[in-house]
């Protein structure tokens, strides 16, 4: 019990934090995105190599490297690199509100990359959520006459991100370690370039700088945090808690920094919330059937 309350409290930690992003990217409005991205990704280095090899995890990082996963490593490098670059540009650009909308959809877009790369079955009530999300996301289109690309986007591209992870089955510090150092050298390049250009933002600013240096601990910690609680805790408790963030971004986004959110956006995120209603009461179902049988098998033996 001890050890579950310990978890749960180091993944409320986490999700808190990752909540949190808008007020940090907001502190560094008028930094390119790019720019943010590409420090993001050294100090990321440079903090996740001290945690792998102080802690004495350098045989993950081995493992995520081994040849046959360097060609999925560079791929998820690719999509976790336009993941954080979509969503530093959306809170910069006061879009937090759509931001918030694509984790919301994207437990919803698992579930779709689940049937067409995993062959899971979908179950009526899973179907439903689907198409209730669907239906979310029409009324945008039709009311406001746009594709919401950024929202979707968000969902797609970490949605990607995890079922190649799944499926190569790669640690997950371990493996962030390997994707932000094939993308270092990239993200190094552009710093430098926009050094030697007068441009760059690092060095101008005790306050600004020291934030652009904190891009390592924003991004690693809570996923060190994550890490430590996902391995005490039940999916179930996880498949909550994930909603805390896009949750925590929302009212942000509506009350803190007064977004827009009409009729139409009323009616998209309410399909959307009951469709993820519909989603988590059928996954807790799942999981406590589960459970029921693995207990009786257990009494039975």
């Amino acid at each position: 019990m001890e050890s579950r309350s310990r978890g749960l409290a180091y993944a409320l930690a986490a999700y808190l934090l990752w909540g949190a992003f808008p007020l940090y990217f907001k502190a560094l409005h008028g930094v390119p995105a790019p720019e943010i991205l590409a420090h993001r990704v050294l100090w990321s280095v440079v903090l996740l190599a001290g945690i792998v090899l102080l802690g004495g995890r350098s045989g993950q990082l081995r493992d995520a490297l081994r040849p046959g996963r360097r060609g999925v490593l560079a791929v998820t490098a690719v999509l976790i690199a336009a993941n954080w670059l979509i969503y530093i540009w959306a809170v910069n650009a006061g879009r937090v509100l759509e931001a918030s909308l694509g984790y919301f959809v994207n437990p919803l877009v698992n579930v779709l990359l689940g049937m067409a790369f995993l062959r899971e079955r979908l179950s009526r009530v899973q179907a439903l959520a689907v198409a209730l999300a669907g239906a979310g996301v029409a009324v945008l289109v039709v009311r406001l006459g746009t594709v919401p690309w950024l929202p979707l986007s968000l969902a797609l591209s970490f949605g990607l991100y995890g079922l190649l992870r799944k499926r190569a089955g790669i640690d997950p510090i371990g493996g962030l370690l390997a994707e932000t150092a094939l993308l270092a050298p990239v993200a190094l390049a552009y710093l430098v370039l926009r050094g030697t250009g007068g441009e760059g933002a690092f060095g101008h600013g005790a306050w600004r700088t020291a934030l652009l240096v904190a891009a390592g601990p924003v991004t690693t910690v809570p996923l060190v945090w994550f890490a430590i609680g996902v391995r005490s805790l039940r999916l179930s408790t996880m498949g909550l808690v994930q909603y805390i963030t896009p949750t925590i971004q929302f009212l942000m986004a509506v009350a803190l920094f007064r977004e827009p959110f009409t009729r139409t956006h009323a009616i998209a995120f309410g399909c959307i919330w009951v469709s993820l209603a519909a989603y988590t009461w059928d996954a807790l179902a799942r999981v406590r059937r589960v459970e029921a049988a693995a207990s009786g098998a257990a009494r039975a033996a």
